[in-house]
């Protein structure tokens, strides 16, 4: 992920429920129809919500048979790991140790 990509990536985080996914995605690779239910929020909007996590190099999928597998890209996981759970542009940062459940 290139630092240059920042707009992308606040955009992508600028909405709640997609903050709420790339912490649940932290914990472990998932599935639409996990993260739709532990997270209560429809299918359709999780897969929406996911496109644009996708789109903005934050989260990738892997095939597992029938099902697809959602997860958070290295790249941003160690900018999180350096960061101490924190991602900080200068103008803003996300407290992802602070992010509703």
């Amino acid at each position: 992920m290139p630092n240059s990509d920042c707009v992308d990536i606040l955009k992508a985080l600028a909405d709640r429920s997609r903050m709420r996914i790339v912490k649940a995605l932290l914990a472990k690779s998932r599935g639409v129809n996990d993260l739709a239910a532990a997270l209560k929020i429809s299918q359709y909007n999780v897969s929406k919500h996911l496109r644009v996590l996708k789109q903005a190099g934050i989260v990738d999928v892997q095939p597992d048979g029938t099902r697809r597998e959602y997860f958070v890209v290295e790249d941003f996981r160690e900018r999180l790991r350096k960061g101490g759970n924190v991602l900080d542009f200068g103008c803003c940062t996300f407290r992802f140790d602070q992010l509703p459940g």
